[in-house]
């Protein structure tokens, strides 16, 4: 598994290296910064359409895959949920398009048309993220891979035609497409085993997931919706308070971030978390995150230095002239680095549906970013922002081993763990 993503995250970081190039040359830094606010965005929109079950429909899938009954209630309870959350972010988006186009790009041109193009493309959103929870809950890394692949590559396609033949707009509307297109191909490759799954046919309009589902949406809520709406109310904090060309500094530096933390989402997705919930003793996972750490960490480390001290060659590379990002690598590197071993512990929260640990580490985690990067930025600039990430993860990374030392320090039988929401 992890040879395979390596191959396919190589090849989308090659791909994306050269159309963020070719982005920056067109639409600058001014147009990257409104580019990260709608993928913000959208990005939000995969919990909000889908109410965030990405998460539950992992963990109950690798539990019940042999039980057709709970994957049908499971499912239907899915199904009631993307529905509600498909209508509702799509009825917000297209009536109050013209002062969320506003507050998202603070400038005077109007955006709206793809504001409401992506309340068009609500329904294919929330598709995208509960398929992708199938495939992920099926742990088939080798099918994930070729969709991850084969959606991107299209995806880019578009939005590379869509840059030339329209400019910004055309990019903002082929990053509302992205989720179409990635249904289509996950339907295509992995149909006959979804329909083996799923089983369409039988789907209800019930809620029988309804409790053990809600856990989940209330910490997706927290973990993607809030983080989202973070970063883009600080998109537009530096965008007003410095100038969009700032912004843009940011929003490619997340860029570059996100593009190297690409491989470890996938590895939690696809390994961490399953692997988590069938874990019951202190000892077992003691040693399961001692072999994660073992094995990711160094590769990381290493991977980030090569980073930092190619900084020059890379901003040359993709973004020419914009010499001011090259303070900000340091700060975001050394807390990309504490983010990925908070992360490794932080899943046990997920494995074990213990809603009440992760919201509190979550939401401590964006008030600390939140108001760290509004402090500091009115000292050290866009700098200010990349110290607080690092700041802000290391507070993070103490409360997370604390939480899950207390979680194995208080079970009492192997059983109570499963229940727990402590």
């Amino acid at each position: 598994m992890t040879s395979l993503n390596a191959v396919v995250v190589s090849i989308r970081l090659v791909v994306s290296a050269v159309v963020q190039r070719l982005l920056f040359d067109l639409v600058g830094a001014e147009g990257l910064f409104k580019i990260g606010q709608l993928r913000s965005l959208t990005q939000l929109l995969t919990s909000l359409t889908s109410f965030g079950v990405f998460n539950g429909v992992v963990k109950y899938l690798s539990e019940y895959k042999d039980d057709k009954p709970k994957l049908q209630q499971l499912f239907s309870t899915a199904f009631v949920f993307m529905v509600v959350g498909t209508l509702l972010s799509g009825v917000v988006l297209f009536i109050f398009a013209i002062p969320i186009s506003n507050y998202l790009f603070t400038d005077s041109v109007d955006y709206s048309f793809v504001i409401r193009f992506v309340a068009l493309a609500a329904p294919s959103i929330a598709v995208q993220r509960v398929f992708s929870g199938v495939v992920n809950g099926l742990s088939e890394y080798k099918k994930f891979a070729k969709i991850e692949l084969i959606s991107y590559l299209i995806s880019i396609a578009v939005l590379v035609v869509c840059l030339y033949q329209y400019n910004l707009s055309g990019v903002l509307i082929a990053i509302a497409l992205a989720p179409a297109i990635q249904v289509i191909v996950v339907v295509a490759i992995f149909y006959k085993l979804l329909n083996q799954y799923v089983q369409f046919s039988k789907l209800k309009f019930q809620t029988p997931f309804l409790k053990n589902l809600l856990a989940f949406s209330l910490m997706s809520f927290v973990a993607t919706i809030l983080l989202h709406f973070v970063e883009i109310d600080i998109r537009s904090m530096l965008a007003e308070k410095m100038s969009e060309r700032d912004a843009g500094v940011w929003t490619n530096i997340t860029f570059i971030s996100r593009n190297y933390m690409v491989f470890s989402g996938s590895l939690f997705s696809l390994y961490v978390l399953p692997k988590f919930a069938g874990i019951y003793s202190g000892k077992a996972f003691k040693k399961e995150v001692y072999s994660i750490y073992k094995t990711l960490l160094p590769i990381f480390g290493l991977g980030m230095l090569v980073v930092f001290f190619g900084k020059s060659i890379i901003v040359h590379l993709l973004y020419p002239g914009l010499d001011e990002m090259l303070p900000l690598f340091k700060w975001q590197l050394l807390g990309d680095f504490v983010r990925l071993a908070s992360l490794v512990l932080a899943h046990q929260f997920l494995a074990k549906k213990m809603v009440r640990n992760f919201i509190f580490s979550e939401l401590l985690s964006l008030g600390l970013f939140y108001g760290f990067a509004n402090y500091l930025v009115a000292q050290f600039g866009v700098e200010g922002i990349v110290m607080g990430h690092f700041l802000r993860y290391v507070i993070y990374f103490m409360v997370v081993v604390f939480l899950v030392w207390r979680y194995f320090n208080n079970q009492k039988s192997p059983q109570s763990d499963t229940t727990s929401i402590a």
